[in-house]
């Protein structure tokens, strides 16, 4: 199984952090109703828009399977009183109050 993380201005917007083209290694973990991420990378330019747009983050993983079964999308909205950057630690933190998991081709409508 492969996984990227993006992190994003909102969910069509743009790309902050794209794992599959940046050096960086994340947690995430899932306690009391929340997924706690911890993300790993030197500070650039992406982590001073991460900052300012904090309100209007969304992170996505995408785990592509090995084995043939379709990439499985799963979408976070950030809670923007948690990101927060310590740059001698090189890392990035936040929590994500939701959580919605699908398959981008059956996801869709049908008119």
């Amino acid at each position: 199984m492969k996984e990227q993380l993006l992190i994003k201005h909102a969910v069509g917007g743009r790309t902050f952090v794209d794992s599959s083209k940046q050096s960086v290694s994340y947690e995430v973990t899932h306690e009391a109703g929340q997924w706690q991420f911890d993300v790993h990378t030197p500070k650039h330019a992406g982590i001073e828009e991460i900052l300012k747009w904090k309100q209007e983050l969304n992170v996505f993983i995408f785990r592509t399977y090995d084995d043939g079964r379709p990439t499985l999308k799963i979408w976070y909205s950030v809670a923007a009183d948690t990101v927060k950057y310590d740059a001698a630690g090189e890392k990035l933190t936040f929590a994500a109050v939701s959580c919605i998991e699908y398959i981008p081709n059956e996801f869709g409508y049908k008119l």
